[in-house]
């Protein structure tokens, strides 16, 4: 994995001395938002999927990434300019408005699509349907599993293997299945289901506010 600089870092540095119960999986929390970046930074996209809470917390990350979280994101001067061009009136509230985006989809969040595959075809299989039509080479599967053997997660990861997407588990202390198939696991060290998504927010907050740094940082340019 490539190296962290020092501006990213602290963010690390500030998740670790408020939960120090992580310190032991820090080069797996760089090593995962590294995968992430470097998804981002070849105009690649985000898939993210778990299972009850572990939905909620895909649905979660998405609405971090998909506008400001911490950061100010203006569209680029040039699109302002032509949204003006296209309509005087709504374009300039637009280009007010808007916020740049790291494209992330929460695989839980189509309930037409995932309803009528559940239905028709195999419940165990709708993120992997999802992931075979939504994904493209180069993608990051992030995988949410506390046990780490939710079987419509591992069922995705197939075909992101199959798919030159890279899969990022985020588990329990044992990891289960997932942790042996992804590219990387971050393991939590809790075993009990709402000790461990307890820690999972925390560690995807400070993924979120990473990405948004590195991207929409001010010693960035405009993505």
């Amino acid at each position: 994995m490539g190296l962290l600089d020092e501006k990213l870092s602290r963010h690390i540095d500030a998740l670790l001395h408020r939960y120090p119960v992580l310190t032991g999986i820090r080069q797996e929390l760089v090593d995962a938002y590294m995968v992430m970046e470097e998804a981002y930074q070849n105009g690649r996209k985000l898939l993210i999927a778990g299972n009850g809470g572990s939905a909620a917390d895909a649905e979660h990350i998405a609405g971090e990434l998909m506008k400001r979280f911490q950061t100010p994101r203006p569209v680029s001067t040039e699109f302002a300019e032509r949204l003006r061009e296209i309509d005087r009136e709504k374009g300039t509230a637009l280009a007010e408005n808007l916020e740049c985006s790291l494209m992330a989809i929460p695989l839980v969040a189509h309930e037409a699509l995932t309803t009528a595959y559940i239905n028709d075809v195999d419940g165990l299989g709708v993120f992997a349907q999802q992931l075979f039509g939504y994904g493209r080479e180069g993608d990051v599967f992030l995988g949410i599993s506390t046990s780490g053997n939710s079987k419509n997660v591992l069922n995705a990861t197939v075909v992101a293997r199959a798919s030159g997407i890279k899969v990022v588990g985020l588990t329990g202390a044992d990891g289960g299945e997932l942790a042996k198939v992804a590219d990387v696991a971050v393991k939590v060290p809790e075993t009990e289901t709402y000790r461990i998504q307890e820690l999972h927010l925390p560690v995807y907050h400070c993924w979120c506010l990473m990405l948004e740094d590195r991207f929409f940082g001010r010693d960035n340019n405009q993505a």
